[in-house]
């Protein structure tokens, strides 16, 4: 014979109802949670280290300052002995001096006075050269150092015509050199002059010449 289950004992409907009940008390736990405050009994303090703190200093600069060196000592003074007899100096005073009177005053210094020149550079009648100047360049002898450099020109000498128409101190104000100078101050040594004239009578006169030198082909 089947038992047959007693229908107040069957838990399947109850469920609904646990399940309810559950979720109710959940709920309350969860609010009663919510709402109270859960703190602890020691709280816990940080404390931050003091931050250390840098100063600053400014730093002035020493000068260093040089000191003089000290003055020379003095010289010792040297003790003269008292014995020592000091002669007196008579000084003679001429009473008789006038200063009325002119006084004599040293000549003045000479100046040296430049030695005037004993010749003229333009007269009335100039020298003239006896021959001409075609015969004293005949004269002329062609040096070898000048005609293997084939060295040509004119050389000029100055001189001084004197009273009796003498040529005198010879000297090359522009050469060209080559022995071609030497050989033109020989010409013109032997050359002779009608003497220049100034108010009548002979007179000494510069003067100069030109001396060609040219080669021949």
């Amino acid at each position: 014979m089947k038992k047959r289950k007693n229908p107040d004992a069957d838990l399947r409907s109850y469920y609904t109802v646990f399940m309810q009940i559950g979720m109710l008390i959940t709920l309350v736990i969860f609010i009663i949670a919510v709402k109270v405050e859960f703190t602890g009994k020691e709280t816990q303090s940080y404390v931050l280290d003091e931050q250390e703190v840098i100063e600053m200093e400014e730093i002035i600069q020493t000068q260093h300052i040089e000191t003089p060196p000290p003055p020379p000592r003095p010289p010792v003074p040297v003790t003269v002995p008292d014995d020592e007899i000091i002669e007196d100096i008579d000084f003679q005073i001429d009473a008789e001096l006038s200063l009325g009177s002119a006084l004599e005053l040293p000549p003045p210094p000479r100046e040296e006075e430049e030695p005037e020149e004993d010749f003229f550079v333009v007269v009335e009648n100039m020298p003239e050269l006896i021959g001409g100047l075609a015969e004293l360049q005949s004269r002329i002898r062609y040096p070898e150092m000048a005609r293997r450099a084939g060295i040509e020109g004119r050389v000029y000498v100055q001189f001084i015509v004197n009273e009796r128409g003498e040529v005198e101190d010879p000297r090359v104000i522009r050469g060209i050199g080559g022995g071609c100078d030497e050989e033109a101050i020989r010409a013109v040594r032997q050359a002779q002059f009608k003497p220049g004239m100034q108010r009548g009578r002979p007179v000494r006169v510069q003067y100069s010449l030109p001396i060609v030198f040219r080669l021949q082909n």
